[in-house]
């Protein structure tokens, strides 16, 4: 009876393992396609491989901050304004079920950030709108509390810091009224995120051409020519660089 027992549980052991060894090998084969199509700039394959890869495994906090990064990126393109939304809702999904696996973990914060921005350019609603407004600037100072060099969350938080400056006297007074008042901003602040985001990512092509901008309005010409003609020349390492660095070199031949 005990022999019987033992050779069943023994079976089971062996059978988990080998399943586990099974599913860990399909995971990692997904992965490396995955980024080989991210290489080639295929987003929307490369989000389909990190979907399965969740499908395997729920609680791979990487793969499903990518499934947001991607969602966002292919949602921006978008011309309209609701298949926008969709895009940013299904990135709203992945970010919340990275939050719950680790509310502690640097990229999962930073992701929940990156969403509420999106959604902000989607939002129609004031008061939800000045919500998503709050939920950025709280999941990027979290992001950098856990990992003051997140390059990305670096990268929100500046463009948060720019995005409150240029904003019109009558949302300042919406802001005004939900916050209590409204928050301590100044463009120093946002070239200071957008700086040490390049430090942690000398790649980071978004960075330079928002940096750039934050230095043009600060009336720092000099600057902005100098990231500016650091961007043209960067390798492409998304979709959206060819399009990033594009903009930037038009832009630089406008101050020059």
């Amino acid at each position: 009876m005990f022999n019987s027992y033992f050779t069943k549980t023994f079976a089971v052991i062996i059978f988990l393992f080998l399943m586990t060894h099974v599913f860990a090998q399909d995971k990692n084969v997904l992965l490396k396609q995955a980024k080989d199509l991210e290489l080639k700039f295929d987003e929307a394959s490369a989000l389909e491989k990190y979907k399965q890869i969740i499908s395997i495994d729920t609680s791979d906090i990487f793969s499903l901050v990518k499934c947001a990064e991607f969602n966002c990126s292919i949602g921006e393109r978008q011309k309209d304004k609701k298949v926008k939304s969709i895009y940013f809702d299904s990135a709203d999904v992945y970010t919340q079920k990275a939050y719950r696996q680790n509310s502690n973990n640097a990229d999962a914060c930073y992701a929940m950030a990156l969403v509420a921005a999106k959604k902000t350019e989607v939002e129609d609603d004031n008061k939800k709108l000045l919500e998503e407004v709050r939920q950025i600037k709280i999941y990027a100072d979290k992001a950098l509390f856990i990992n003051p060099n997140h390059s990305k969350a670096n990268y929100v938080l500046g463009k948060w810091h720019f995005e409150l400056i240029r904003l019109s006297w009558l949302k300042k007074a919406a802001i005004k009224t939900f916050y209590g008042g409204i928050p301590d901003t100044q463009i120093d602040s946002a070239a200071y995120y957008m700086e040490k985001s390049r430090v942690s990512d000398p790649y980071f092509a978004l960075d330079y051409l928002d940096l750039a901008k934050v230095y043009q309005y600060d009336h720092q010409p000099g600057k902005a020519i100098d990231v500016l003609n650091k961007l043209v020349k960067l390798p492409n390492r998304t979709f959206d660089d060819a399009a990033i660095k594009e903009e930037g070199r038009k832009m630089l031949e406008g101050m020059q």
